[in-house]
């Protein structure tokens, strides 16, 4: 068994000094997959990659949700993380309908577009309802492009073929590309 796994039964069974042993093993993986999800943000968003991967653990933690093995521990992680910005995209939207105003000096004011932010929470949105029809799709999307796992590693962590795989992503990708543009009329 891996030591990533075996940490994380020990946690599962109340181990407290399980998860902070696991957290130097997993925390390069961790700022990995949270850099990736901040590689597509805009340069407005506050958050740091420690801070995505902190408060995803935040999450992770008060949730009381205790994961079986180390694939399913990055699969909580990632999803926490798409949480965290979705929150933090509908609180620069309402920021920005008035609930926090901004002076700029127009002549040097840059052109901020929000659009980033918007497309995050219709992204948010959008996995939430084909979560409602097949949740593995779901994980192959946040596997795929949020964590950034090739096929054969999508595959590997979800225990299936890479061709199912293969299928899942450019089926999710059809249906997400359908349900936004739907969604923008």
């Amino acid at each position: 068994m891996h030591e990533i796994t075996e940490l994380l039964q020990a946690w599962k069974c109340g181990d407290m000094q399980a998860l902070d042993r696991l957290m130097p093993l997993v925390d390069p993986e961790l700022k990995k997959i949270a850099h990736n999800y901040m590689r597509n943000e805009s340069r407005e968003n506050i958050l740091q990659t420690t801070a995505l991967v902190n408060e995803a653990l935040i999450k992770l933690i008060k949730e009381n949700l205790t994961p079986e093995n180390r694939n399913q521990f990055y699969g909580f992680i990632a999803k926490r993380m798409r949480q965290v910005l979705a929150d933090y995209a509908r609180a620069a939207r309402a920021a920005k309908r008035g609930n926090n105003p901004r002076q700029v000096d127009f002549t040097d004011a840059e052109e901020v577009s929000s659009e980033k932010s918007n497309d995050l929470i219709m992204l948010d949105e959008a996995l939430a309802e084909l979560a409602k029809e097949n949740k593995r799709l779901v994980a192959v999307v946040e596997y795929r492009f949020f964590i950034g796992l090739s096929i054969d590693e999508t595959a590997e962590v979800m225990g299936v073929a890479p061709r199912t795989v293969e299928r899942d992503w450019k089926y999710a990708q059809a249906w997400l590309k359908r349900y936004m543009t739907k969604s923008d009329q």
